[in-house]
């Protein structure tokens, strides 16, 4: 499995109300989220349980929410992807009124495809990232 992680992100709330707002992943629909960030939502379709995001030559690839450990993990496997593929949102307490968040796509790719794919995987990671620090969590 290859592992691409964004950078680690700041968020401007408590672990505990990160979590309880990402367990539900409607609270990313873009209407929930600042107007200057909306873009990065153009091409997302959200649901409860379920991510859907445009794959490219692959086709939209669904993620859906497969395990939640309160208040430090939600996982959403791939579903409809031609390998293994998994996304991870790791969150960590900072301080009492602040936590760390880190988005990890862990896919099963053979060596020879990780150039073709690897730059738009770790651009996929970094935007997630970038997704949960735009996210209003007070």
């Amino acid at each position: 499995m290859a592992k691409y992680n964004s950078e680690d992100v700041l968020l401007n709330a408590p672990a505990e109300a990160v979590f309880s707002k990402l367990s539900n992943l409607e609270n990313l629909r873009s209407d929930k989220i600042p107007a200057d960030k909306r873009e990065m939502f153009n091409n997302i379709t959200i649901t409860p349980d379920a991510i859907t995001v445009p794959g490219g030559p692959v086709g939209a690839l669904t993620f859906r929410v497969k395990e939640k450990v309160e208040p430090s993990l939600i996982r959403l496997v791939g579903e409809g992807s031609p390998v293994p593929l998994s996304l991870a949102m790791h969150i960590s307490a900072d301080t009492e009124i602040t936590s760390k968040a880190k988005v990890v796509i862990d896919i099963d790719i053979p060596a020879m495809l990780k150039p073709m794919v690897g730059g738009h995987i770790q651009k996929m990671a970094d935007q997630f990232g970038q997704v949960l620090r735009a996210i209003p969590f007070a």
